[in-house]
C-alpha cells in the first residue's frame, strides 16, 4: 500500500477502520479468553481519556515530563505495597511482560558479571514464559530448561540439580502462564538466597489477582517480596490491572539491585543518555491511564473484579469437569485454565469454537485449549460451555485429522 498521494478524509479513515475491524474477536462481549481484558465501561472510558491526554508526551525525559515521572513513581509504589516490597522496593514500568522479564535476565547478568561471571546461566522450569529464552538470545544468559512435576509445578530438586557456579538467575512463576499453577516460591527462592544469586518471580498474571486472592481468603502460599530469596518481580497492570496495553512493572527489591537493570552512556555527541529499559522513547498514554485506572479501581474495586474472576473460572471448571472426555490440566489456582480432550484434537476443538465467535489460546504440549478469565465473563460462562459442546460434538462426528494449533502469539 502506497502512502496517498493527498490526505483522506477523517470520518472515511474511521470507516475504513471499523471495517478492517469487523472480523476481531468481540472481546467486549466475553467471548475471548485470551489477549484483552475489560473491568467495564466506566474502566475503559476513564483509561481512553487519561491515554489521550497523555497521547504524545515522552517518559525518557523526566526533567521535562516531571507528571509521567511522578505517575510512574507512584504505579510502582501501589504494586511494590500489594506485593510486600517494603521501603526499599524500586522499579520501573515496562511496555509489557516481555520487556519486564527481558529487564529481570538483563540485570542478572550484569549482576553476575560484576561478580566476574562471564558465561552466566539461568534455570529455570519448562514452564516458565517464553521471553525469558528471548532474554537468553537478547542478552546472552544461557537458558537451562529443567522438567515440572506432573502436577506442572517446578521441581525444586530438578532446579537445584542444574544449578552450577554459572547460575546467575533462577526462575519461577505466579502462576505459571500454561496451567494456570503457583510454583513453590518460598523454596525455589531458597535456593537463590543460599548462593546470593538473582531469583525472578513471574508473576505478570498473578501480581494483581493472586494477593487480592489472598485477601478473599483463597490458599495461597508466599510468593511475593515476603519470601527471602526473591530478588524481582514482573507484574502486568494491561491484564489483571485492567489498563490499557503497554503497562507493567518490573520490580526489584532495592535500589541496589535495581541499577543493574538500567542503562546509561555518554559515549556520542548527544551528551548523557539514560534508559530505564529496552526503549528509549516510552509513551506517556500508557503510564497516565494505568495510574487512572488504579486510582478509579482502589484496593475495594480489584477485589471486588478478582472475586468476579475467580467465581467465573470456578464456574468454568466445574461445567468442564461435567463435559465428558474433557480433562483438566493442574489444579487451577488463580484465574487460569487449560484443558484438552481424551478423544478429540484440542485444536479442532478450538478453531470450532473460533468459527462460533469464541477465541481460547491453543498450547502444547500437551495439546489444549487455555483459558484466561477476567471480570467480563461471568455472565458468558454458560454460553461457552455450550460451544465447547457443541464444538467437541462437530469434531467427534467428523473424525477430524489433527489440526494445527493457532499460535499464543506470531509474527503476522
Amino acid at each position: 500500500m502506497p502512502l496517498p498521494d493527498a490526505g483522506r478524509p477523517a470520518g472515511e479513515i474511521l470507516a475504513d477502520l471499523e471495517e478492517r475491524a469487523a472480523g476481531d474477536v468481540d472481546w467486549r462481549s466475553g467471548r475471548a479468553f485470551s489477549l484483552a481484558y475489560d473491568a467495564g465501561d466506566e474502566v475503559y472510558d476513564l483509561a481512553k481519556e487519561a491515554s489521550a491526554r497523555f497521547l504524545s508526551t515522552n517518559a525518557l525525559n523526566p526533567r521535562a515530563f516531571p507528571s509521567l515521572a511522578r505517575m510512574q513513581s507512584e504505579v510502582v509504589e501501589m504494586v511494590a505495597a500489594l506485593l510486600h516490597g517494603g521501603p526499599d522496593a524500586s522499579g520501573f514500568m515496562t511496555t509489557g511482560g516481555t520487556e519486564s522479564i527481558l529487564m529481570a535476565v538483563k540485570a542478572a547478568r550484569t549482576r553476575a558479571k560484576e561478580r566476574g561471571n562471564t558465561q552466566p546461566e539461568m534455570v529455570l522450569p519448562a514452564s516458565a514464559h517464553a521471553a525469558f529464552t528471548k532474554g537468553s538470545e537478547y542478552f546472552g544468559v544461557k537458558i537451562v530448561r529443567v522438567p515440572v512435576r506432573d502436577d506442572f509445578k517446578a521441581d525444586v530438586d530438578a532446579m537445584a540439580a542444574a544449578i552450577t557456579d554459572r547460575t546467575a538467575l533462577i526462575v519461577c512463576s505466579a502462576p505459571q502462564y500454561p496451567q494456570g499453577v503457583i510454583d513453590p516460591v518460598g523454596d525455589v527462592a531458597a535456593l537463590a538466597a543460599e548462593r546470593d544469586i538473582n531469583c525472578h518471580v513471574d508473576a505478570c498474571m498473578g501480581g494483581i489477582t493472586v494477593p487480592f486472592l489472598a485477601q478473599l481468603g483463597y490458599p495461597i502460599p508466599p510468593f511475593d517480596f515476603a519470601v527471602d530469596g526473591v530478588t524481582s518481580m514482573s507484574v502486568d497492570l494491561h491484564k489483571y490491572g485492567y489498563a490499557p496495553k503497554g503497562a507493567s512493572v518490573i520490580l526489584h527489591r532495592n535500589k541496589d539491585l535495581r541499577r543493574h537493570q538500567t542503562f546509561v552512556t555518554d559515549d556520542w555527541l548527544g551528551g548523557f543518555y539514560a534508559s530505564s529499559g529496552v526503549l528509549g522513547t516510552k509513551g506517556g498514554g500508557p503510564i497516565a491511564a494505568a495510574w487512572a485506572v488504579m486510582q478509579l479501581l482502589g484496593a475495594d474495586g480489584y477485589q471486588r473484579l478478582t472475586r468476579q474472576a475467580r467465581l467465573a473460572l470456578e464456574e468454568l471448571v466445574v461445567g468442564l469437569r461435567s463435559i465428558e472426555g474433557v480433562r483438566i490440566l493442574g489444579e487451577p489456582e488463580t484465574t487460569l485454565v487449560a484443558f484438552t480432550f481424551d478423544d478429540a484434537d484440542a485444536f479442532a476443538v478450538g478453531n470450532a469454537l473460533w468459527s462460533r465467535g469464541w477465541y481460547a489460546d491453543q498450547q502444547g504440549p500437551p495439546p489444549s485449549l487455555h483459558c484466561t478469565v477476567n471480570a467480563v465473563h461471568g455472565p458468558h460462562i454458560a454460553g461457552f460451555l455450550a460451544a465447547i459442546e457443541e464444538s467437541l460434538d462437530d469434531v467427534r462426528a467428523a473424525a477430524a485429522a489433527s489440526a494445527e494449533a493457532a499460535p499464543y502469539a506470531s509474527l503476522e
